[in-house]
Protein backbone atom coordinates (compact mmCIF):
# COMPACT_ATOMS: atom_id res chain seq x y z
CA UNK A 1 0.00 0.00 0.00
CA UNK A 2 1.31 3.56 -1.61
CA UNK A 3 0.62 6.21 1.62
CA UNK A 4 1.13 9.85 0.69
CA UNK A 5 -0.96 11.65 3.39
CA UNK A 6 -0.45 11.93 6.88
CA UNK A 7 -3.83 11.03 7.95
CA UNK A 8 -2.63 7.86 7.26
CA UNK A 9 -0.39 8.69 11.13
CA UNK A 10 -2.20 9.79 14.14
CA UNK A 11 -1.31 12.88 15.48
CA UNK A 12 1.14 11.96 18.08
CA UNK A 13 3.03 9.82 15.61
CA UNK A 14 2.97 12.76 12.99
CA UNK A 15 4.76 14.51 15.80
CA UNK A 16 6.98 11.72 16.85
CA UNK A 17 8.23 11.23 13.15
CA UNK A 18 8.48 14.76 12.50
CA UNK A 19 12.24 15.17 11.70
CA UNK A 20 11.57 12.30 9.20
CA UNK A 21 9.03 13.98 7.56
CA UNK A 22 10.78 16.75 6.88
CA UNK A 23 13.37 14.68 5.12
CA UNK A 24 12.65 14.57 1.40
CA UNK A 25 14.50 10.80 1.32
CA UNK A 26 11.73 9.71 3.78
CA UNK A 27 9.12 12.01 4.10
CA UNK A 28 5.36 10.66 4.89
CA UNK A 29 5.85 7.79 1.78
CA UNK A 30 8.88 6.21 3.80
CA UNK A 31 8.08 6.87 6.94
CA UNK A 32 4.66 5.08 5.92
CA UNK A 33 7.28 2.24 4.61
CA UNK A 34 8.39 2.04 7.90
CA UNK A 35 5.59 1.76 9.89
CA UNK A 36 4.72 -1.07 7.17
CA UNK A 37 7.74 -2.78 7.54
CA UNK A 38 8.66 -5.85 9.70
CA UNK A 39 11.99 -6.79 10.97
CA UNK A 40 13.46 -10.13 13.07
CA UNK A 41 16.12 -9.52 15.71
CA UNK A 42 18.33 -12.44 16.13
CA UNK A 43 19.97 -11.84 19.57
CA UNK A 44 18.81 -9.31 22.26
CA UNK A 45 22.93 -9.32 23.16
CA UNK A 46 25.37 -6.27 22.48
CA UNK A 47 24.17 -5.89 18.80
CA UNK A 48 20.66 -6.37 19.14
CA UNK A 49 20.57 -4.21 21.99
CA UNK A 50 21.03 -0.41 20.33
CA UNK A 51 19.64 -2.17 16.73
CA UNK A 52 16.36 -3.03 18.66
CA UNK A 53 15.81 0.18 19.99
CA UNK A 54 16.75 2.13 17.02
CA UNK A 55 14.28 0.75 14.38
CA UNK A 56 11.87 1.11 17.54
CA UNK A 57 12.36 4.61 17.26
CA UNK A 58 12.34 5.12 13.82
CA UNK A 59 9.00 3.48 13.92
CA UNK A 60 9.30 -0.09 12.66
CA UNK A 61 5.80 -1.08 11.96
CA UNK A 62 6.52 -4.51 13.67
CA UNK A 63 10.06 -6.05 15.51
CA UNK A 64 10.88 -9.71 16.21
CA UNK A 65 12.87 -10.52 18.64
CA UNK A 66 14.59 -14.19 19.16
CA UNK A 67 16.86 -14.94 22.37
CA UNK A 68 16.91 -17.53 25.22
CA UNK A 69 19.65 -16.43 27.41
CA UNK A 70 18.91 -14.00 31.32
CA UNK A 71 20.21 -10.96 31.98
CA UNK A 72 23.39 -10.86 33.80
CA UNK A 73 25.44 -8.01 35.17
CA UNK A 74 28.26 -8.69 33.14
CA UNK A 75 25.93 -8.06 29.89
CA UNK A 76 25.35 -4.39 31.41
CA UNK A 77 28.59 -3.04 30.29
CA UNK A 78 27.65 -2.76 26.75
CA UNK A 79 23.93 -4.65 26.51
CA UNK A 80 22.20 -0.88 26.77
CA UNK A 81 18.88 -2.19 26.32
CA UNK A 82 18.93 -3.68 29.89
CA UNK A 83 19.28 -2.37 33.53
CA UNK A 84 20.60 -2.87 36.70
CA UNK A 85 16.84 -4.57 37.68
CA UNK A 86 16.93 -6.42 35.24
CA UNK A 87 19.31 -8.66 36.06
CA UNK A 88 18.32 -12.46 36.07
CA UNK A 89 15.17 -11.60 33.90
CA UNK A 90 15.06 -13.40 30.03
CA UNK A 91 16.63 -11.16 27.94
CA UNK A 92 13.21 -10.91 25.99
CA UNK A 93 11.09 -9.72 28.51
CA UNK A 94 13.66 -6.59 29.77
CA UNK A 95 13.59 -6.32 25.90
CA UNK A 96 9.77 -5.45 25.81
CA UNK A 97 9.79 -3.11 28.65
CA UNK A 98 12.29 -0.75 27.52
CA UNK A 99 10.82 -1.24 23.59
CA UNK A 100 6.91 -0.76 24.61
CA UNK A 101 8.75 2.40 26.66
CA UNK A 102 10.52 4.17 23.95
CA UNK A 103 8.00 3.56 20.92
CA UNK A 104 4.20 2.20 22.17
CA UNK A 105 3.48 2.38 18.27
CA UNK A 106 5.68 -0.39 16.96
CA UNK A 107 4.05 -4.38 17.51
CA UNK A 108 6.27 -6.06 19.57
CA UNK A 109 6.95 -9.98 18.65
CA UNK A 110 9.10 -12.24 21.39
CA UNK A 111 10.43 -15.78 21.25
CA UNK A 112 12.31 -16.86 24.29
CA UNK A 113 14.13 -20.13 22.83
CA UNK A 114 17.30 -20.41 20.66
CA UNK A 115 16.89 -20.20 17.14
CA UNK A 116 17.57 -23.91 15.72
CA UNK A 117 17.54 -25.66 12.07
CA UNK A 118 14.40 -27.18 13.50
CA UNK A 119 12.59 -23.26 14.16
CA UNK A 120 14.38 -21.29 12.03
CA UNK A 121 12.57 -20.92 8.54
CA UNK A 122 9.76 -20.35 10.47
CA UNK A 123 10.64 -17.61 12.33
CA UNK A 124 12.16 -15.62 9.47
CA UNK A 125 8.98 -16.03 6.89
CA UNK A 126 7.44 -13.42 8.25
CA UNK A 127 9.30 -10.74 8.24
CA UNK A 128 10.70 -8.58 5.95
CA UNK A 129 14.31 -8.49 6.90
CA UNK A 130 16.84 -9.97 9.63
CA UNK A 131 19.00 -8.57 11.77
CA UNK A 132 21.87 -10.88 13.02
CA UNK A 133 23.35 -9.95 16.10
CA UNK A 134 24.20 -13.35 17.24
CA UNK A 135 27.75 -14.42 18.85
CA UNK A 136 28.46 -17.65 17.92
CA UNK A 137 29.49 -19.45 14.50
CA UNK A 138 26.76 -21.77 14.32
CA UNK A 139 23.87 -19.68 14.79
CA UNK A 140 25.12 -16.83 12.27
CA UNK A 141 25.72 -19.93 9.11
CA UNK A 142 21.71 -21.00 10.21
CA UNK A 143 20.65 -17.15 9.83
CA UNK A 144 22.71 -16.83 6.38
CA UNK A 145 21.42 -20.33 5.16
CA UNK A 146 17.84 -19.76 6.44
CA UNK A 147 17.60 -15.63 4.79
CA UNK A 148 19.09 -17.09 1.13
CA UNK A 149 16.47 -19.71 1.57
CA UNK A 150 13.66 -17.54 2.33
CA UNK A 151 15.24 -14.58 -0.37
CA UNK A 152 15.34 -12.12 3.19
CA UNK A 153 17.97 -9.98 3.72
CA UNK A 154 20.52 -10.27 5.92
CA UNK A 155 22.40 -7.23 8.42
CA UNK A 156 24.97 -9.06 9.79
CA UNK A 157 27.42 -7.52 12.13
CA UNK A 158 30.23 -8.82 14.44
CA UNK A 159 32.39 -7.68 17.65
CA UNK A 160 35.37 -8.62 19.42
CA UNK A 161 37.77 -6.43 21.74
CA UNK A 162 37.96 -3.24 19.66
CA UNK A 163 37.20 -4.46 15.81
CA UNK A 164 34.18 -4.93 13.98
CA UNK A 165 32.37 -5.55 10.86
CA UNK A 166 29.25 -5.13 9.22
CA UNK A 167 27.69 -6.61 5.65
CA UNK A 168 24.64 -7.08 4.24
CA UNK A 169 24.25 -10.72 2.60
CA UNK A 170 21.80 -12.62 0.83
CA UNK A 171 20.04 -9.43 -0.92
CA UNK A 172 19.25 -10.04 -4.99
CA UNK A 173 22.53 -11.21 -6.67
CA UNK A 174 24.93 -9.97 -3.90
CA UNK A 175 26.73 -12.94 -2.37
CA UNK A 176 26.02 -14.56 1.36
CA UNK A 177 27.98 -15.24 4.48
CA UNK A 178 29.43 -18.09 2.94
CA UNK A 179 30.51 -16.69 -0.02
CA UNK A 180 32.72 -14.46 2.80
CA UNK A 181 33.53 -17.72 5.19
CA UNK A 182 33.01 -20.81 3.43
CA UNK A 183 34.31 -22.35 6.11
CA UNK A 184 33.91 -21.95 9.86
CA UNK A 185 37.20 -21.54 11.99
CA UNK A 186 38.33 -24.35 14.24
CA UNK A 187 36.85 -25.14 17.26
CA UNK A 188 38.47 -23.23 20.04
CA UNK A 189 40.68 -20.77 18.03
CA UNK A 190 38.53 -17.93 17.69
CA UNK A 191 37.62 -16.96 21.57
CA UNK A 192 34.46 -15.56 22.41
CA UNK A 193 33.55 -12.25 23.83
CA UNK A 194 33.30 -13.96 27.13
CA UNK A 195 36.84 -14.91 26.96
CA UNK A 196 38.78 -12.21 24.69
CA UNK A 197 36.51 -8.81 25.94
CA UNK A 198 34.84 -6.87 24.00
CA UNK A 199 34.70 -2.69 24.34
CA UNK A 200 31.58 -1.54 25.69
CA UNK A 201 31.12 1.06 23.20
CA UNK A 202 31.60 -1.44 20.35
CA UNK A 203 28.39 -3.03 19.76
CA UNK A 204 26.69 0.63 19.63
CA UNK A 205 28.79 1.35 16.41
CA UNK A 206 28.32 -1.67 14.60
CA UNK A 207 24.71 -1.83 15.58
CA UNK A 208 23.69 1.35 14.54
CA UNK A 209 25.39 0.37 10.78
CA UNK A 210 23.14 -2.62 10.83
CA UNK A 211 20.07 -0.77 11.94
CA UNK A 212 20.84 2.36 9.67
CA UNK A 213 21.15 -0.57 6.50
CA UNK A 214 17.21 -2.24 7.24
CA UNK A 215 15.68 1.47 7.81
CA UNK A 216 17.43 2.22 4.19
CA UNK A 217 16.18 -1.36 2.75
CA UNK A 218 12.90 -0.58 4.03
CA UNK A 219 13.18 3.19 2.07
CA UNK A 220 14.58 1.79 -0.73
CA UNK A 221 17.18 4.96 -0.21
CA UNK A 222 20.79 5.11 -0.44
CA UNK A 223 23.60 2.00 -1.29
CA UNK A 224 23.35 -0.81 0.45
CA UNK A 225 26.78 -2.70 2.27
CA UNK A 226 25.61 -5.92 -0.06
CA UNK A 227 29.41 -7.01 -1.72
CA UNK A 228 30.96 -4.72 0.35
CA UNK A 229 32.42 -5.71 4.21
CA UNK A 230 33.01 -2.78 6.55
CA UNK A 231 35.63 -3.19 8.96
CA UNK A 232 36.00 -0.94 11.92
CA UNK A 233 38.74 -0.33 14.38
CA UNK A 234 37.55 1.25 17.25
CA UNK A 235 41.65 2.17 19.04
CA UNK A 236 42.99 3.58 15.95
CA UNK A 237 39.05 5.37 15.14
CA UNK A 238 39.39 3.45 11.41
CA UNK A 239 37.06 2.51 8.37
CA UNK A 240 38.37 0.42 5.85
CA UNK A 241 36.10 -1.39 3.21
CA UNK A 242 36.23 -4.74 1.43
CA UNK A 243 34.68 -5.98 -1.17
CA UNK A 244 32.98 -8.99 -1.16
CA UNK A 245 32.00 -10.86 -4.50
CA UNK A 246 28.88 -13.73 -4.95
CA UNK A 247 30.95 -17.46 -5.18
CA UNK A 248 29.19 -19.18 -8.25
CA UNK A 249 30.45 -22.53 -6.08
CA UNK A 250 28.67 -21.27 -2.94
CA UNK A 251 26.77 -24.32 -1.66
CA UNK A 252 23.62 -21.75 -0.63
CA UNK A 253 23.57 -18.95 -3.04
CA UNK A 254 25.86 -20.31 -5.74
CA UNK A 255 24.79 -21.69 -9.00
CA UNK A 256 24.03 -25.12 -8.21
CA UNK A 257 23.06 -25.47 -4.55
CA UNK A 258 23.66 -28.05 -2.46
CA UNK A 259 22.28 -27.17 0.50
CA UNK A 260 18.58 -26.09 0.28
CA UNK A 261 17.32 -26.67 3.72
CA UNK A 262 18.90 -26.15 7.40
CA UNK A 263 21.58 -28.32 8.14
CA UNK A 264 23.11 -29.59 11.41
CA UNK A 265 25.20 -26.09 12.02
CA UNK A 266 26.89 -27.40 15.36
CA UNK A 267 28.53 -30.60 13.23
CA UNK A 268 29.26 -28.22 10.62
CA UNK A 269 31.29 -25.94 13.11
CA UNK A 270 32.62 -28.85 14.69
CA UNK A 271 30.82 -28.45 18.00
CA UNK A 272 30.42 -31.15 20.10
CA UNK A 273 27.10 -32.48 20.23
CA UNK A 274 25.16 -32.73 23.38
CA UNK A 275 21.71 -34.43 24.17
CA UNK A 276 19.53 -33.68 26.86
CA UNK A 277 21.13 -36.72 29.28
CA UNK A 278 24.64 -35.30 29.03
CA UNK A 279 24.45 -32.03 29.69
CA UNK A 280 25.35 -32.30 33.07
CA UNK A 281 27.78 -35.34 32.36
CA UNK A 282 31.67 -35.10 33.30
CA UNK A 283 34.72 -35.33 31.63
CA UNK A 284 36.65 -38.32 33.63
CA UNK A 285 39.23 -35.31 34.36
CA UNK A 286 37.00 -33.06 35.87
CA UNK A 287 37.08 -31.79 39.39
CA UNK A 288 34.76 -29.71 40.84
CA UNK A 289 35.43 -26.57 42.68
CA UNK A 290 34.48 -28.14 46.09
CA UNK A 291 37.44 -30.55 45.99
CA UNK A 292 39.59 -28.40 44.43
CA UNK A 293 38.64 -26.25 47.90
CA UNK A 294 38.94 -29.55 50.07
CA UNK A 295 42.90 -29.56 48.73
CA UNK A 296 43.30 -26.06 49.38
CA UNK A 297 42.19 -26.21 52.63
CA UNK A 298 43.92 -29.39 53.88
CA UNK A 299 47.52 -28.31 52.51
CA UNK A 300 47.34 -31.46 49.70
CA UNK A 301 50.08 -30.98 47.14
CA UNK A 302 49.02 -29.93 43.96
CA UNK A 303 49.78 -27.43 41.37
CA UNK A 304 46.69 -24.72 40.81
CA UNK A 305 47.43 -23.85 37.36
CA UNK A 306 45.59 -20.81 35.96
CA UNK A 307 45.41 -20.36 32.07
CA UNK A 308 43.93 -17.31 31.52
CA UNK A 309 45.29 -14.19 30.39
CA UNK A 310 47.32 -11.53 33.05
CA UNK A 311 44.51 -9.05 32.84
CA UNK A 312 41.99 -11.73 34.07
CA UNK A 313 44.33 -12.59 37.10
CA UNK A 314 44.43 -8.82 38.09
CA UNK A 315 40.22 -8.77 38.44
CA UNK A 316 40.55 -11.76 40.54
CA UNK A 317 42.32 -14.92 41.33
CA UNK A 318 42.55 -17.87 43.27
CA UNK A 319 46.49 -17.57 43.69
CA UNK A 320 48.80 -20.77 41.77
CA UNK A 321 50.45 -20.77 38.89
CA UNK A 322 49.86 -18.30 35.56
CA UNK A 323 50.56 -19.73 32.21
CA UNK A 324 47.94 -18.48 29.82
CA UNK A 325 47.32 -21.16 27.08
CA UNK A 326 48.65 -19.36 24.56
CA UNK A 327 51.92 -19.93 25.87
CA UNK A 328 51.23 -23.12 27.64
CA UNK A 329 52.90 -25.20 25.06
CA UNK A 330 56.42 -23.05 25.27
CA UNK A 331 56.55 -22.80 29.37
CA UNK A 332 55.62 -26.82 29.73
CA UNK A 333 58.79 -26.83 31.15
CA UNK A 334 58.37 -24.72 34.62
CA UNK A 335 55.27 -27.64 35.59
CA UNK A 336 56.13 -30.71 37.42
CA UNK A 337 55.08 -33.59 35.68
CA UNK A 338 55.24 -35.81 39.05
CA UNK A 339 52.74 -33.89 41.15
CA UNK A 340 49.03 -33.34 40.44
CA UNK A 341 48.10 -30.34 38.56
CA UNK A 342 44.50 -28.97 38.95
CA UNK A 343 44.19 -26.25 35.34
CA UNK A 344 41.16 -23.90 35.53
CA UNK A 345 40.21 -20.62 33.35
CA UNK A 346 37.08 -18.27 33.40
CA UNK A 347 34.73 -21.23 32.59
CA UNK A 348 35.96 -24.43 31.89
CA UNK A 349 36.88 -24.03 28.24
CA UNK A 350 40.33 -23.51 28.15
CA UNK A 351 41.40 -25.21 31.27
CA UNK A 352 40.02 -28.59 29.23
CA UNK A 353 41.92 -27.56 26.21
CA UNK A 354 44.95 -27.32 29.09
CA UNK A 355 44.41 -30.70 29.94
CA UNK A 356 44.48 -32.37 26.38
CA UNK A 357 47.47 -30.65 25.93
CA UNK A 358 49.02 -32.09 29.26
CA UNK A 359 48.08 -35.00 28.27
CA UNK A 360 49.10 -34.81 25.25
CA UNK A 361 52.83 -34.11 26.32
CA UNK A 362 52.73 -36.89 29.08
CA UNK A 363 51.12 -35.31 32.15
CA UNK A 364 49.17 -38.15 33.77
CA UNK A 365 48.30 -36.71 36.78
CA UNK A 366 46.49 -33.80 35.26
CA UNK A 367 42.76 -32.09 35.85
CA UNK A 368 39.98 -29.48 34.68
CA UNK A 369 38.62 -27.42 37.66
CA UNK A 370 34.89 -27.69 36.07
CA UNK A 371 33.02 -24.00 35.60
CA UNK A 372 36.40 -22.41 36.11
CA UNK A 373 36.00 -19.39 38.24
CA UNK A 374 32.57 -18.55 37.44
CA UNK A 375 31.40 -21.90 38.89
CA UNK A 376 33.85 -20.92 41.76
CA UNK A 377 32.25 -17.84 42.62
CA UNK A 378 28.70 -19.51 42.51
CA UNK A 379 29.74 -22.44 44.78
CA UNK A 380 32.63 -21.45 46.59
CA UNK A 381 33.11 -17.83 47.40
CA UNK A 382 30.55 -15.41 45.90
CA UNK A 383 33.17 -12.08 46.85
CA UNK A 384 35.28 -13.75 43.80
CA UNK A 385 33.74 -11.52 40.56
CA UNK A 386 32.26 -12.93 37.41
CA UNK A 387 33.52 -10.93 34.72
Amino acid sequence: MIVESADFFSTEERIRYSRHFTLPEVGVGGQAKLKQASVLLIGAGGLGAPVAMYLAAAGVGRLGLVDFDRVDQSNLQRQIIHGTNDVGKPKVESAEQTLADINPHVRLQFFNEPLTSENAMQRVADYDIVIDGTDNFATRYLVNDVCVLSGKPNCYGSIFQFEGQASVFGLGDGPCYRCLYPKPPAPGTVPSCAEGGVLGVLPGMIGMIQATEAVKLILGQGMSLSGRLVLYDALQMRFREVKVRRDPQCPVCGDHPSITRPIDYQEFCGAPKMSSTDANEQSPWDVQPGDVQQRLQTGADFILLDVREPHEYEICHLGGTLIPLGELQQRVGELDASREIIVHCKMGGRSAKAVQQLRQLGFENVHNMRGGIHAWSDEIDSSVPKY
